[in-house]
């Protein structure tokens, strides 16, 4: 196990531990505090049980979002890191730092799958410490597989993504591959981080990550429905999600070193 996956550990089970109400209010308000996080939308800082309840807060009342198919939304509260068009079958993890798109996605990811990203779209979402860590689906969509590769745990922040080539594609990441009504194709990739105790997936209990294993598991579907907006799990602490569309089937919208929310309108209309 890399030492990043153990650091990660032993942060982990700090977080989820609950202490007594005046210490869980003091490491609550402090990280808030130091963090400078907005609680507009969430529970006071005291209300939360643990460090890993607050990082994983849900919103109190659900945002109104864009619910027509002409756009894709926004999967979580995020930083525009990098974003545009793959050159055939590279994407950059940020300006200058490129990598494979087939070694992110792996060869559980059929042959004639990788074929269609080709020459398509991608957009990276980082969620820093201080964001709101849930992440949501970004079109109504039929979720086909899903696809947990272990790794590493390095940092996502810009530091690392500068000096580690291929970070995304060496740490560990879980796979959704989706499909819309009209047969075209994308990929979310949640790609975990240093202190990432566990990236949840509400609608797939049985993945853990950040344990001692090196086996890809691989989970196929075949009703899985998921509708834009609905909560597909939570980071226990700040990450990164990669988003992969396939060739001539989405405009984006230029958001690259700019911040955006959940339901922020990352797309042009539809290609077709």
């Amino acid at each position: 196990m890399h030492i990043t996956n153990v650091i990660s550990q032993y942060f982990g089970k700090f977080a989820k531990t609950e202490f007594p109400s005046f210490i869980q209010t003091i490491i609550n308000k402090g990280y808030v505090f130091f963090l400078k996080l907005d609680m507009k939308e969430f529970l006071k800082p005291e209300e939360y049980r643990s460090l890993n309840a607050l990082f994983t807060r849900a919103l109190l009342q659900p945002r109104e979002i864009d619910q027509s198919k002409a756009n894709f939304i926004s999967p979580a509260d995020s930083f525009i890191t990098e974003s545009g068009k793959l050159q055939t079958n590279t994407l950059l993890q940020i300006k200058g730092m490129a990598y494979d798109v087939e070694e992110l996605l792996s060869y559980y990811v059929s042959k004639e799958n990788r074929g269609k990203v080709l020459d398509g779209a991608f957009m990276n979402f980082y969620l820093s410490p201080k964001d709101y860590h849930r992440y949501h689906a970004a079109y109504d969509c039929k979720v086909k597989k899903l696809i947990h590769v272990p790794g590493k745990l390095y940092p996502v922040n810009f530091r690392y993504l500068k000096k580690e080539l291929h970070l995304f594609c060496q740490n560990e990441r879980v796979i959704l591959e989706c499909e819309t009504e009209d047969n075209k194709l994308f990929y979310m990739v949640f790609v975990g981080a240093l202190n990432v105790g566990q990236m949840v997936f509400e609608f797939e209990p049985s993945v853990e990550t950040n344990i001692d294993t090196q086996e890809i598991k691989c989970i196929e579907y075949d009703d899985l429905e998921i509708k834009k907006g609905d909560c597909l799990g939570y980071f226990k602490m700040g990450s990164t999600v990669v988003m992969i569309w396939e060739k001539d089937f989405v405009n984006l919208k230029d958001l690259t070193n700019q911040k955006v929310s959940f339901g922020t309108i990352i797309t042009n209309n539809l290609q077709g």
